[in-house]
């Protein structure tokens, strides 16, 4: 007889905040090795230099990962202006731009309205996890290869700067599912004239699901732990969250 699938098997939503530098990949190879099932997928990757809410799901629950990639998405974070990067943050080396002291808060705010709310037209970074000929593009870029991405369209409900200490910007997007917050830097930058890239990010929410209620890798590690310790005990495990 098949031993009963236990509760990752069965299926379960995790809420994990993803740490500086780790991969969301990195996120995933862990947390299989955790739950003791090779059944792990993420809904939305996050940039290694990116923190926040990452939404894991395991055994059959992975089949909702598209349903919640699709869902609205919510970040913070920082620009600085007066320089660019090859990949638009700070996996690459910032190099000068045009001093950007002379742009006024109305300035910036206006050009966010115009040109980066609603419906707009966006080229994901070449070095990004899009792949093309069955690459990954940043692999790609990273030979050197010339690289070219379609623009695709995508929703920006929400720009807004949460404080103005130039050259530093800070913010808050609402986006739809494509969206990458590192585009809208460098293309800011850009279109002021200036040069822009993101110096930090985070992400707040994906749908109804919030960052703070998401778990450290270690609560995570302690929770999984615990389930599979009342398991061994006889004990209910309890039901799979989702539901």
């Amino acid at each position: 007889m098949e031993p009963t699938p236990h509760l990752f098997e069965q299926g379960q939503v995790l809420l994990i905040d993803k740490p500086l530098d780790w991969t969301s990949f990195d996120v995933v190879r862990k947390l299989r090795r955790l739950v003791r099932t090779k059944k792990v997928g993420h809904a939305g990757t996050l940039d290694p230099l990116a923190t926040g809410l990452l939404i894991l799901c395991t055994g059959k629950f992975t089949k909702r990962i598209n349903d919640f990639m699709a869902q609205e998405k919510e970040y913070t974070g920082t620009i600085v202006l007066g320089a660019s990067t090859p990949t638009y943050d700070l996996e690459s080396e910032p190099q000068p731009g045009k001093d950007p002291a002379g742009l006024t808060p109305e300035v910036v705010l206006e050009t966010i309205a115009r040109e980066f709310t609603g419906e707009i037209w966006q080229t994901p970074p070449i070095h990004s996890a899009i792949k093309v000929g069955g690459k990954r593009v940043y692999e790609l870029a990273r030979k050197g290869k010339d690289v070219k991405l379609e623009a695709r369209r995508v929703v920006v409900s929400e720009f807004a700067i949460t404080d103005f200490r130039m050259p530093v910007l800070e913010f808050r997007v609402v986006c739809s599912t494509g969206t990458y917050i590192r585009s809208l830097a460098n293309d800011l930058g850009a279109v002021l004239g200036c040069g822009g890239y993101l110096s930090g990010l985070r992400r707040t929410r994906i749908g109804e699901f919030r960052a703070d209620q998401a778990m450290s890798i270690a609560a995570a590690e302690e929770y999984i732990q615990g389930k599979f310790d009342a398991l061994e005990r006889g004990e209910p495990a309890g039901q799979p969250s989702g539901e």
